[in-house]
């Protein structure tokens, strides 16, 4: 072989393995690169104690996989607009927020189809039909009390605005947590109209603290006694009474003598459209809707399997029946609440001048 057909077939080969090593670059991030993904989520499923769900989701996803998970904790609507803010340079893998906010992100574009492995086994009310999101783990709202300074909880809306409880009622803010834009649904809903729960609001309104982006942030304030009564949802506050036991859960019933309502508010999960990592990322809703993590959502978590195949018999899925009994379950057009959501805050602001 002559020295000038040596160097020109070296010299090719060359070409060749650098474009190959280009192109395994490029993909790295979304195939083998970092073994990791971060989650960007709304606030109930980790908890301080280290023992909460995703605490132990975690560490077995990256026992199983080798995938480490980097966590970013929020209100669900502060963990949107977040993601619409890095839309030219996306962040996340992961979004899991409450409604009307998940309907707001696949609204935005932010979302990518991909149906996990399980979610056939997912009611369709709540998962996306076009593919976008998934339930996985289902909730519920509530309201939470003192139990020591406070031997009943209050049974009505009107029953807040009792004067002992000035100073010591607190809400988290609609429009930023999904909790508290939770609560505009359920009075909405009470009260027959978006009028008439505005009125009542702002009647409440004597009696509330201020904002809190957070709800999670509101269940030590009741626990401690700091405040009597707060907002918050069925998972998270039942899985907080392992470490505060002061807390009683309740739903307070519209003021024509009616049941207690509530309504379901699962934590719905999205693979975001320009994910780095979204190989990754597939892994991990496919390991979140699992059997075997299904299992654990209410003997870990305190919540409620959204898989419909999935049955737990354990202690926690038999105080969480408890607490639903006699509870009148509704059920919102999502769609709808996320198409008027804009003006159900601007309402409540004028309302209560926050």
């Amino acid at each position: 072989m002559s020295t000038r057909y040596r160097t020109s077939l070296t010299a090719a080969l060359s070409v060749l393995a650098l474009g190959a090593s280009l192109t395994a670059c490029a993909g790295s991030s979304s195939a083998s690169g970092a073994q990791e993904i971060t989650v960007y989520s709304a606030d109930g499923l980790k908890s301080e104690t280290g023992d909460g769900f995703y605490d132990k989701v975690f560490k077995d996803f990256q026992a199983k996989t080798g995938i480490k998970v980097n966590y970013v904790e929020g209100g669900s609507g502060e963990m949107v607009q977040r993601l619409i803010r890095e839309r030219s340079n996306t962040q996340a893998d992961v979004v899991v927020t409450l409604p009307p906010f998940i309907q707001q992100a696949e609204g935005k574009g932010l979302l990518a189809k991909y149906a996990p492995a399980g979610s056939d086994q997912v009611s369709n009310i709540d998962k996306d039909p076009n593919g976008e999101w998934t339930s996985i783990v289902n909730n519920y709202l509530c309201f939470i009390y003192n139990k020591k300074q406070l031997p009943q909880p209050p049974k009505t809306w009107n029953d807040l605005l009792d004067a002992k409880f000035k100073g010591k009622l607190q809400y988290s803010t609609p429009g930023v947590a999904g909790d508290g834009t939770a609560v505009l649904v359920k009075a909405i809903h009470d009260f027959r109209g978006q009028g008439p729960a505005m009125d009542f609001l702002k009647k409440l309104q004597a009696n509330n603290v201020g904002p809190s982006k957070s709800t999670g942030a509101l269940a030590s304030k009741v626990d401690k006694g700091e405040l009597l009564v707060a907002n918050g949802d069925v998972q998270m506050n039942f899985a907080d009474m392992k470490s505060m036991p002061d807390q009683g859960i309740f739903f307070p019933a519209p003021n024509d003598g009616g049941q207690p309502t509530t309504f379901a508010l699962p934590y719905a999960a999205g693979l975001l459209k320009s994910a780095p990592h979204s190989e990754n990322a597939r892994k991990f809703l496919d390991f979140l809707l699992s059997k075997e993590v299904q299992q654990e959502v209410s003997s870990v978590g305190g919540g409620f399997s959204s898989r419909t195949d999935v049955s737990a018999t354990d202690k926690n899925a038999d105080a969480l029946k408890q607490i639903m009994s006699g509870v009148q379950v509704f059920q919102p057009d999502w769609n709808q609440v996320n198409g008027q959501l804009n003006s159900y805050v601007s309402a409540w602001q004028a309302a209560t001048g926050s």
